[in-house]
């Protein structure tokens, strides 16, 4: 069973690194993606936890598939996973 902080941790350090793949700032995603830039921020240092359809929103912005955003290893904590 997956640990639910751990896999809001990778997912906002996976948002971030999509991020900055991508050569957005947080401002810039927040704002294609509808949300706001304290609500962004917050995603990826694990202070709020996005739902579903802020996920949709997430990938939208980046211009990829949602489960592209879940493609991370649980198991590691810490991990730099891009």
């Amino acid at each position: 069973m997956m640990n639910k902080v751990l896999f809001y941790k990778n997912l906002g350090r996976r948002i971030k690194s999509l991020r900055e793949k991508a050569g957005l700032t947080q401002e810039k995603l927040a704002e294609e993606s509808g949300i706001s830039l304290d609500y962004m921020g917050k995603i990826e240092v694990c202070i709020n936890k996005p739902g579903l359809a802020t996920i949709l929103k997430l990938a939208d912005a980046l211009k990829i598939e949602p489960f592209e955003l879940l493609k991370f290893d649980t198991q590691l904590d810490g991990a730099n996973n891009s």
